[in-house]
């Protein structure tokens, strides 16, 4: 059997231990990596052969809101991701799960209670969802969760205000490669322009960095 493969993405060394100690418990025939910023994570992502799991703190360089969740969820849509964060649990699970994810454990969690839910995620176990405290999230978020890399990759150009030709240039594709996933994001996030796809995305706490 292929040993496993699971990508740890915290920007706190000590928690990426402490992890790597839960994952070692749950799952001794893993492989680990580490990322201690989100374009590190996607990268690993992206070149890793094989990847059975990813752990991600909402709040590490590079990410803002659960803008991490879903470009992670859109670079490898089959790799379940647990969230591990200092977040509030009753709200973020809630919105993370709209994102792609598929657990969601507190950072003060004991290190049985984090071997537990790595072990869980990696079996695709879904962890119930506590109650809400606020509204439940729109199911824009899982519509924004249904992009494709790419797509994400051009929401994000136009959430930072960029012009079709500056995106294709940023993305080394064609101007009207960029109009194509232009019209692919609009159908899928249910909005008539580029403006309510942005007011969508920043509404959802969406907020990738440019």
């Amino acid at each position: 059997m292929t040993p496993r493969t699971i990508l740890v993405a915290d920007d706190h060394p000590l928690f990426r231990q402490a992890l790597k100690l839960a994952i070692g418990r749950a799952a001794p025939d893993a492989t680990v990596l580490e990322a201690g910023q989100l374009h590190e994570a996607l990268e690993q992502a992206a070149a890793a052969p094989r990847l059975d799991l990813v752990t991600l703190d909402l709040r590490m360089p590079g990410a803002d809101g659960f803008s991490g969740v879903a470009q992670l969820h859109a670079e490898r849509p089959g790799t379940p991701i647990l969230v591990v964060s200092s977040a509030d649990a009753a709200e973020a699970a809630h919105r993370a799960r709209a994102y792609g994810a598929t657990g969601f454990v507190s950072k003060t969690a004991e290190l049985a209670e984090l071997e537990r839910a790595v072990a869980r995620a990696l079996d695709g176990v879904a962890d119930p969802l506590p109650e809400p405290t606020g509204d439940a999230p729109s199911d824009i978020a899982t519509r924004i969760a249904s992009l494709t890399p790419t797509e994400l990759k051009v929401l994000t150009g136009v959430m930072a205000g960029k012009l079709n030709k500056q995106i294709a240039f940023q993305l080394s594709v064609s101007e009207a490669t960029v109009k194509g996933h232009m019209t692919a994001i609009l159908r899928k996030l249910g909005v008539l322009n580029r403006t309510q796809a942005v007011l969508a995305a920043r509404t959802l706490d969406l907020a990738i960095e440019d």
